[in-house]
């Protein structure tokens, strides 16, 4: 690794906790291989991080031929961290400490009484709970990170116009104003696509990864894109815009807006949902005899039902649903050129055959393939990554 210069003690210091926390635990001369200080430079700064009590110190190394080394590592109980994931079926929040241990996560559906108001309230009754089952105070909590469905304004902490939320209410919602307001911990906002991603980088550390693909499949499209281990952010925060990819030109399209012939026209929860209840209108009654439901009753979970029951007129949609996805990873991986792409969410997770299918055709489509062969991953942290990237984020944004 080239050493890294830095020119201002606090800004050396963070880069040096950094480390640390990525390798665990650490000598001092595995630092110096790392930072162009003198020993002296960097036996100071440990040493005022140690009394800081953001390091401790862990024992000593083994000798490589001298005096034994001592061993830092970050203190887990300097501070802890709130990890908020909002989303549009499901929504979670995670509890951290500095080494970012998830200490308590809880999940909750996201159904037509999950307005801002009733949904704040919510997360704050919990914080509140979960501070006081751990007998942890307010102030040691240093921050709330919250990754949510876009569109946001991540600078003003405000989700936009985010589509296909069940309860009304969720445009133009100062959501971190609000959680600061009701819990009085500061809040940074983040869309979730790009904490899932961090989050994964982070719990996939060892292999020292720096381009990365995240593409979550649910009730709608979003993706992240990681370059040289840094998450990269376009002009506008628009992070279903993955969706919008033409991949039929007179093909279908979602919703009254939107492009024809779009990804999320075939892959996403409302696209399977919309297909069935269709052909269910023009004469495919297999669903409605079985499950004695309308066509309008047709859902998600109905569908999940089915596909679990081994029925096969909707593994069949499903399976179409995963050859389009499969299509449009091979557009993103063309043009992206990653090391390894996560795949999450519902329909990743309705069946391993859509996971397989989708890997099988994108594999098939990625241009210089089987000279070039990225890896695919459902992530180590899964449903998990939103939140704990969140708190990731906080972490990253502490001064030291």
């Amino acid at each position: 690794m080239e050493k890294q210069r830095m020119n201002e003690v606090p800004s050396a210091k963070k880069l040096i906790y950094n480390r640390i926390a990525e390798q665990g635990v650490v000598s001092k001369a595995e630092l110096m291989a790392v930072f162009s200080f003198t020993s002296s430079t960097l036996s100071r700064l440990l040493d005022e991080m140690v009394t800081d009590r953001l390091l401790l110190t862990s024992g000593l190394g083994p000798s490589s031929g001298g005096r034994r080394p001592i061993l830092y590592e970050i203190n887990p109980a300097y501070g802890y961290f709130f990890g908020l994931e909002i989303s549009r079926r499901y929504s979670a929040l995670g509890f951290f400490d500095m080494r970012l241990n998830p200490m308590s996560f809880t999940r909750w559906r996201m159904d037509e009484a999950m307005t801002p108001t009733q949904f704040v309230e919510h997360a704050a009754n919990n914080i509140r709970s979960i501070l006081n089952d751990h007998q942890i105070e307010r102030r040691q909590v240093l921050g709330i990170g919250v990754g949510a469905v876009g569109p946001l304004d991540r600078e003003k902490g405000v989700i936009l116009r985010p589509l296909n939320y069940p309860a009304k209410g969720w445009t133009n919602v100062p959501i971190c104003s609000l959680l600061e307001q009701a819990t009085g911990i500061p809040s940074r906002l983040e869309n979730g696509a790009n904490t899932a991603l961090m989050g994964e980088h982070w719990a996939m550390r060892s292999e020292n990864l720096q381009h990365m693909l995240y593409v979550h499949a649910g009730v709608g499209l979003r993706s992240a894109m990681m370059s040289n281990g840094r998450i990269v952010h376009g002009s506008l925060d628009m992070e279903g815009s993955i969706g919008q990819m033409i991949i039929q030109t007179d093909g279908p399209r979602l919703h009254d807006s939107g492009n024809y012939g779009a990804l999320e026209a075939f892959v996403s929860v409302q696209a399977l949902e919309k297909q069935a209840r269709s052909h269910a209108k023009m004469g495919r009654d297999e669903l409605l005899s079985a499950y004695n439901v309308t066509p309008e009753q047709i859902n998600y979970d109905l569908l999940l039902r089915a596909l679990s029951h081994g029925n096969a007129y909707v593994s069949e949609l499903f399976l179409q649903s995963a050859a389009y996805f499969g299509i449009g990873l091979a557009n993103l991986i063309n043009m992206f050129h990653p090391e390894k792409i996560i795949l999450g969410g519902a329909l990743l997770n309705s069946h391993e055959q859509f996971y397989d299918t989708a890997i099988r055709i994108a594999r098939n489509n990625t241009y210089y393939y089987p000279e070039y062969q990225p890896s695919f991953s459902k992530g180590v942290l899964q449903e998990d990554a939103v939140a704990t990237g969140a708190a990731l984020m906080m972490r990253n944004a502490l001064a030291i």
